[in-house]
């Protein structure tokens, strides 16, 4: 039973993530810029967060030289979030969802230049799949509406989760818990956003009614709280391989989310595509 619970939460983990075009894309409708909706979803996620840390009886201490590191995860999360939702305006979600889910290649492509892990075959054949499922989505929807310049702004969010996740790994002086750092992150996160947004000029948008707000605590709530407790509990019953394989679900749903919902185009090459890239990942993740 532990190993069904195990594959369950890591498939709510997976899918609730993919739900983040579900939540984010009505409030660009309805003019809210991406700045904005991430200064909420942080605001939003951080109560729940502090909530669920309260009922756990966990302390909100954390040490001086812990300031830095948690900064530093703050300004790659943030870039990674930003960019992803960037990228919603330049292709349909579903396509976006896939090519930032390409970052545990690029993490592997980073341990390998800058951490000197081990090449093997299998590995540089899965990054051969991934750019050649990259090839495919920027060809796929057949409206020319995918531009290489809205995929080289995806995969720069992909980049800046891979970075988050080699940060994560390689700090020795950050030993906390995963909910509490994620806390943490979004704290430091929506502080720099916010000071970014006040600097530029952009300025925080009110939120227009109570549907978008709905979206907004939706958003914060499913892809991101609950998508992080779903993800703690399956790398506790089936551990952390099988629990990456079943993120396989986060594009696949994206997807599903964008033809149903938003009616994104899907043809073969798109299908293609996304298959070549959960391919690769697959391999990668069961190759480590």
């Amino acid at each position: 039973m532990n190993k069904v619970n195990g594959f369950l939460y890591g498939l709510l983990s997976s899918a609730s993530f993919g739900l983040i075009p579900l939540f984010t894309i009505p409030a660009m409708q309805q003019g809210m810029g991406f700045w904005s909706i991430l200064l909420y979803r942080f605001l939003f996620a951080m109560l729940a967060l502090a909530g669920i840390l309260l009922l756990d009886k966990q302390s909100f201490r954390i040490r001086r030289k812990e300031i830095l590191p948690l900064l530093l995860l703050a300004c790659l999360y943030d870039s990674s979030a930003v960019f992803l939702f960037w990228g919603y305006q330049f292709m349909s979600s579903g396509v976006a969802t896939t090519l930032h889910f390409m970052y545990p290649v690029l993490t592997t492509l980073i341990m390998m230049i800058f951490f000197h892990e081990k090449k093997s075959l299998w590995r540089m054949a899965a990054i051969a799949l991934a750019v050649a499922g990259v090839f495919f989505l920027s060809n796929g929807d057949g409206t020319g509406s995918v531009t290489w310049s809205g995929i080289f702004i995806v995969l720069l969010s992909a980049l800046g989760y891979a970075l988050y996740l080699v940060t994560v790994s390689q700090l020795k002086n950050l030993e906390m818990k995963g909910l509490k750092m994620t806390f943490y992150v979004f704290l430091f996160g929506g502080i720099l956003l916010f000071t970014g947004t006040e600097i530029s000029g952009i300025g925080l948008q009110a939120i227009p009614d109570r549907t978008t707000l709905g979206n907004l605590v939706m958003l914060a709530l499913v892809p991101t709280v609950i998508s992080n407790l779903a993800l703690v509990r399956a790398i506790k019953n089936i551990g952390s391989t099988l629990t990456s394989v079943l993120g396989a679900m986060e594009p696949v749903t994206a997807v599903c989310v964008g033809i149903a919902i938003f009616g994104e185009p899907f043809t073969r090459s798109i299908a293609l595509g996304i298959l070549l890239i959960i391919s690769a990942v697959t391999v990668i993740i069961l190759k480590r």
